[in-house]
């Protein structure tokens, strides 16, 4: 047994963990953050998508070891204040989800790709930086459009911040 530390959605955790714990299973049987789901253990459907130190990785991929000291951002720690995060509300008002299964993984990869990218996205490079990241029901359009009117929001948002 590990004894292992991070900071999870703002929050400092320590909690004791088998060393072979995956950060997936650590963040929800630890911590019952289940957010992030576990869609495939072979890090290719994206379900579990979180953010390590501000970069999107893969939970599932990633010993719970792996990640001590780091800050860690689940689907859980991205609303504010009761409000949801631009990216989760672009996926709400445009239909961006059906089950709901990929959800909090296609999201926090389309927050990390509108913080690598800014206003520059297009519809190749949303479906290029997707890739990794499966849908079984919806056939990715209103994925994509709700990632680009997300980060048509947080550009404009950004440019009246600088103002």
């Amino acid at each position: 047994m590990a004894k292992v530390a991070m900071t999870v959605n703002g929050r400092k955790v320590s909690k004791e963990c088998e060393d072979r714990t995956l950060l997936v299973h650590f963040l929800r049987d630890q911590l019952s953050l289940t957010g992030t789901h576990v869609g495939c253990d072979t890090s290719q459907c994206g379900a579990c998508v979180v953010h390590m130190d501000g970069k999107a990785v893969k939970s599932c991929s990633i010993l719970a070891a792996q990640a001590a000291g780091s800050e860690i951002l689940t689907i859980e720690g991205l609303a504010a204040n009761g409000e949801l995060h631009p990216v989760q509300a672009a996926f709400k008002a445009n239909h961006g989800l059906q089950c709901g299964f990929c959800t909090p993984g296609m999201v926090m990869t389309a927050v990390d790709m509108i913080n690598r990218h800014g206003g520059k996205l297009d519809e190749q490079t949303v479906r290029e930086n997707l890739e990794g990241n499966i849908c079984r029901c919806t056939g990715y359009h209103n994925i994509v459009k709700a990632i680009l009117a997300a980060a048509e929001e947080m550009s404009a948002a950004g440019r009246q911040a600088a103002e």
